[in-house]
């Protein structure tokens, strides 16, 4: 008893539909008011806000400004005197 091929092929192809079917998800379930929508992007974080400055630093920047320093010059004072080891 043999089967033929294009049964035997036929079943296949239905064999393959079903099991597509039934790998389908659920439906969404409906979202609540105010929420985002599927389509629409995750909302952003609110950025990090700039942590207060010290008085200590304050003061260095207003000795900096008063040097006229810029660039690496300055942050290298500025280091330096938020340490303490600059003079006067």
């Amino acid at each position: 008893m043999t089967i033929p091929f294009a049964k035997l092929a036929a079943a296949a192809a239905i064999s393959l539909c079903a099991s597509f079917a039934m790998a389908q998800s659920p439906a969404p379930k409906p979202m609540a008011p105010g929420s985002p929508t599927v389509g629409s992007p995750a909302p952003t974080p609110a950025p990090a806000a700039k942590p207060a400055r010290t008085s200590k630093s304050l003061e260095c920047s207003k000795e900096a400004d008063a040097k006229g320093l810029h660039g690496k010059a300055r942050k290298k004072f500025m280091s330096a005197c938020k340490r303490g080891k600059t003079q006067g």
